[in-house]
């Protein structure tokens, strides 16, 4: 059954190119497998994210991959100073400090990537 196998995140992207140079140089992933310039598969944590070239890029808008984190704090503050902009909504039941939208002891931010994939960085 597919609940005793590993799952991946897929994300289309428009330029590989630039997108590797973020999820690689921004966000601190680790490139492991290329396929034929149209894929490249990206180790985060025990994960691997299937980063591949796609006429139908950014045309989700909902999360397309959530990081669970120790500290949100502390990550918004690191990719802030590698230059992710992060995203505000309005949200029912949820309060923002800064860019960290808060909801009990659920603490989440969204960022996009430049197809404008929506991303995020959640914790307790």
């Amino acid at each position: 059954m597919l609940g005793n196998r590993k799952a991946v995140a897929n994300v289309a992207v428009k330029d590989l190119g630039v997108a590797t140079k973020f999820y690689q140089n921004t966000l601190g992933l680790t490139p492991v497998h290329e396929e034929g310039g149209e894929v490249v598969v990206f180790r985060s944590g025990t994960s691997e994210i299937n980063v591949y070239r796609s006429d139908f890029a950014g045309t989700n808008k909902a999360t397309a991959v959530t990081w669970n984190v120790d500290n949100v704090k502390d990550e918004v503050a690191d990719l802030k100073a590698r230059g992710v902009v992060f995203e505000h909504y309005d949200m029912p039941g949820m309060t923002r400090e800064g860019d960290i939208h808060i909801a009990g002891d659920m603490k989440v931010a969204w960022f996009k990537d430049p197809d404008g994939n929506i991303l995020n960085v959640a914790g307790r």
